[in-house]
């Protein structure tokens, strides 16, 4: 049975951030209007898929994407194995009791306080490439161990293009198994 991902739709961070520019500082940036609207537009191509389960990142501009999509109740997890490589500010996640405030509906237990990559001092710690790539693969050998399928996977860019070779559109719908 088959495996889908589909990028998060334009975070407050993608709509301000140009390569090369200094970071905005927008910590775990939310989605867009503009977001928003490609999350539902991404709905229309899925609805038909027979979508039994999904899997978002913690971030939270991958939980506002999966809820757009799947508004009515599917069985739906917050893993932290495929969240964004850290870079930037808006790679900074949120404890999980923040993130149960806003998002009473879904499970945060299992995070540990700082899931996201960190050295410590609070700031901005870029994560290395070695950790993040050790990251996604063992993510990829996570996936075999899910039954219920179709799975549908809500993520981020650095994370999708590790695993397929390309960066995903924001909300961009690819098969992957």
């Amino acid at each position: 049975m088959p495996i889908y991902f589909v990028r998060h739709g334009q975070s407050e961070f993608n709509a301000v951030f140009k390569t090369g520019d200094s970071d905005p500082m927008i910590f775990d940036a939310p989605l867009t209007d503009l977001g928003r609207q490609q999350a539902l537009k991404a709905r229309e191509e899925i609805i038909d898929l027979g979508i039994r389960h999904v899997i978002t990142s913690p971030l939270t501009r991958a939980i506002q994407t999966a809820q757009l999509l799947f508004p009515d109740g599917i069985s739906m997890d917050v893993r932290d194995g495929h969240h964004e490589l850290l870079l930037h500010s808006c790679d900074v996640g949120r404890p999980p009791k923040a993130l149960s405030n806003d998002f009473p509906e879904l499970e945060f237990g299992h995070l540990a306080d700082e899931w996201w990559h960190s050295d410590g001092t609070g700031g901005i710690s870029v994560e290395p490439d070695h950790v993040f790539k050790a990251r996604i693969a063992q993510f990829v050998r996570d996936l075999d161990a899910i039954s219920e399928r179709p799975l549908l996977i809500v993520g981020h860019g650095n994370a999708f293009h590790e695993i397929i070779g390309r960066k995903l559109a924001n909300c961009e719908v690819h098969r992957y198994r």
